[in-house]
């Protein structure tokens, strides 16, 4: 048993050459190869608009340091176009989805190209493995010396010499004496020029040019997206210059012209030069203004909507019906209401005129603590205590008492206001003089010593007393006074107050 136990342990020499051949071929691939098979690398595809230059495992670099390498290279069908796939190492992330790929070349003559990655803003969305393909207009090719050689072709050349020969016979012509005389005008160009570029720095320099560039960076992004548009837009500059060069006598001829317009143009370029701090002082100020306008916008756009639905011929149509039955009864209302607004604006015209006036007047006294006190202060007090001005001891009386204070025991102080110099005089009442128009009331009766108005001796003459007489009597006999004394007696029979 034990022998037979031995004998399964024991390899034969087949077996041991086997299992190191196995060993050494690994180690040597992953020796050569430099895979590692325990790791899982990020993958990264993006399209180029021309690969043909780069190759397999050609190096991927982030700042200039290897990153990468590329993976795999796909044409896209019935394209120039290539879908480039990357393994990157984990030093690499993140990165973002506004990331930018360029192919370089490592060597300036002999090629060897790689993949330049910037990774992207922060404030981008980091990008997934695999997860999405880096577009087209995210990604450029380095423009190599055969490309520039190949865009130098005949046609290109003769441009160019055409080019110098024009400006060397220009220089011959006088030019370069035109361009010493517009040197004196290059310092004031230079200086606004100076102002220009400061302003376009914007109030927040470190926020406002990164905002420009990545605005120009969309921009030409989106215009190198569409090769085919790029190539018919210097194809039409062309056409255009080539209609410019066929009319050099006219445009020969122009120029005098030109400079007249422009020696024309100085005073309002300076004008307009002059009024550009106001011009920006007043855009500083309207920057509030523009900023809090799209919260408004947005909120009208709803009102808006409702207005266009209103303005609808359905719509229309219904609103012209109510308002033909609605207009007449408008128009009888309208006529109807003008007196009652002339008695209104009347009425409010004497209440802003003259009783505002009157009920903020004050009036003087010679009571202590109580001097100029407003009339609409005064006139609330005099109603305390209206309640009780009839009763002597209790309610259950028909007699009417009033209190005063007799003038000869204040002989010493004054009564206030004075009785009037001529009582049967009343105060001056014009209706037909129109409210808004007269004098506000003056309640600033004028006070006299109490011994001017004690009550010994007579204080009317014969004559008020005969005809406060007839007064007395006039009324005993009127059938308004039996009525109410009659009411009195009923009361009283009842046991009612």
């Amino acid at each position: 048993m034990a022998a037979l136990l031995r004998s399964r342990r024991e390899m034969t020499p087949f077996k041991a050459g086997v299992l190191a051949i196995v060993i050494i071929g690994l180690f040597a691939f992953f020796g050569f190869t430099k895979a590692n098979p325990f790791s899982h690398p990020y993958e990264l595809k993006a399209m180029f608009a021309n690969a043909r230059n780069l190759q397999p495992k050609a190096p991927v670099r982030i700042a200039g340091v290897d990153v990468g390498k590329v993976k795999k290279i796909e044409p896209v069908p019935d394209s120039a176009a290539a879908r480039v796939t990357m393994e990157l190492k984990k030093d690499a992330l993140p990165i973002h989805e506004d990331a930018i790929l360029k192919i370089r070349p490592r060597i300036l003559l002999e090629g060897n190209y790689f993949v330049d990655i910037k990774p992207g803003s922060p404030s981008s969305p980091i990008l997934g493995d695999g997860e999405k393909v880096i577009p087209m207009r995210q990604t450029a090719a380095s423009v190599t010396l055969p490309d520039l050689l190949s865009a130098f072709q005949s046609d290109v050349r003769s441009d160019f010499q055409t080019l110098l020969r024009e400006l060397s016979t220009a220089y011959a012509h006088g030019g370069a004496e035109a361009q010493n005389r517009a040197a004196v005008s290059l310092e004031p160009a230079y200086r606004f020029s100076a102002i220009t570029n400061d302003a376009l720095l914007g109030e927040e320099p470190g926020r406002d040019v990164p905002r420009a560039l990545k605005g120009s960076q969309e921009a030409f992004s989106a215009l190198a997206a569409d090769p085919q548009a790029l190539q018919q837009l210097v194809t039409d500059l062309n056409v255009t210059a080539g209609a410019a060069a066929r009319q050099d006598r006219a445009l020969e001829a122009s120029v005098p012209a030109l400079r007249d317009t422009l020696r024309a143009g100085a005073p309002a370029l300076a004008s307009l030069n002059n009024a550009l701090p106001t011009l920006r002082a007043f855009a500083i100020e309207a920057l509030p203004g523009v900023r809090s306008s799209l919260p408004t916008l947005n909120e009208a756009i709803p009102w808006i909507r409702q207005g266009r639905l209103l303005m609808r011929r359905s719509e229309l149509r219904g609103l012209s019906a109510q308002l033909r039955r609605s207009t007449p009864n408008l128009v009888r209302l309208n006529s109807r209401l003008r007196p009652f607004l002339r008695q209104g604006r009347a009425a409010a015209s004497c209440t802003n005129h003259v009783l505002v006036p009157f009920s903020e007047s004050k009036i003087p006294s010679i009571e202590s603590g109580n001097s100029d006190q407003e009339v609409r202060r005064q006139l609330t007090r005099s109603l305390v205590g209206l309640a009780g001005e009839s009763r002597i001891n209790d309610a259950n009386t028909s007699a009417f008492h009033i209190q005063g204070v007799s003038p000869h025991k204040l002989s010493t102080g004054r009564i206030e206001p004075a009785a009037p110099s001529d009582p049967n005089k009343p105060p001056p009442h014009r209706p037909d003089v129109p409210c808004e128009t007269q004098e506000p009331p003056n309640l600033d009766a004028p006070g006299g010593p109490a011994e001017e108005y004690s009550t010994r001796g007579p204080t009317t003459s014969p004559a008020s007393i005969r005809a406060l007489g007839r007064d007395w009597r006039k009324l005993l006999r009127s059938r308004r006074f039996a009525a109410l004394k009659q009411r009195f007696d009923q009361l009283a029979k009842k046991g009612k107050p």
